[in-house]
């Protein structure tokens, strides 16, 4: 069986996960999983299709970095799909892991993967350090702290964090933080 997986990291690129799908079916797959989340976090489709594959089946991706972030990460799926007698096929570089070519193939392209990703981060930070430097960047606006009336009010009618956090869509450790700032003055 051909299985495919597709992989948007936020749920706003819709279009890019219909690009993929289309490409996973001209593919000829059969079986699709697919998800919007980020790569560093749980991706439970991506985890459905490695246990759903059988001896003989083939994961499709349609580019490396939809599937794994870094060379472990790539090494890992690739040895869970080998131990079930299945194979990893990536569309846009036209590699397949049932040849040894392709095993080869897909180890070098993971290692340069990854090392193009870290020089990006490198790149990313210096560019932050740079505008940090210069008093242009301020980072992400603090969406607690914007919401502690709303924590309060809540706070006051005896929901529990959790709920508080459920219910604002923050985490339960700022409300924690909102809550004992306000104790404090």
């Amino acid at each position: 069986m051909i299985i495919g997986y597709a992989r948007t990291s936020t749920t706003d690129q819709k279009a890019g996960l219909e690009a993929q799908e289309r490409d996973l079916r001209a593919a000829g797959v059969e079986r699709l999983y697919q998800e919007q989340t980020s790569a560093t976090g749980p991706r439970k489709a991506l985890a459905e299709a490695i246990d759903y594959a059988r001896h003989g089946d083939t994961l499709v991706v349609t580019k490396l970095d939809r599937l794994a972030r870094s060379v472990a990460e790539l090494v890992s799926i690739t040895k869970q799909l080998e131990a079930k007698g299945a194979s990893l096929r990536v569309l846009n570089l036209n590699l397949d892991t049932e040849t040894p070519t392709g095993k080869l193939m897909l180890n070098m392209l993971g290692s340069i993967a990854q090392f193009e990703r870290e020089l990006m981060l490198e790149r990313q930070r210096e560019g932050i350090a740079k505008a940090k430097g210069e008093g242009k960047y301020k980072g992400r606006k603090p969406t607690a702290r914007a919401k502690a009336d709303e924590v309060m009010r809540l706070a006051e009618t005896g929901l529990s964090r959790e709920q508080i956090a459920k219910e604002l869509g923050i985490g339960v450790a700022s409300v924690y933080r909102v809550l004992a700032s306000t104790r404090h003055q």
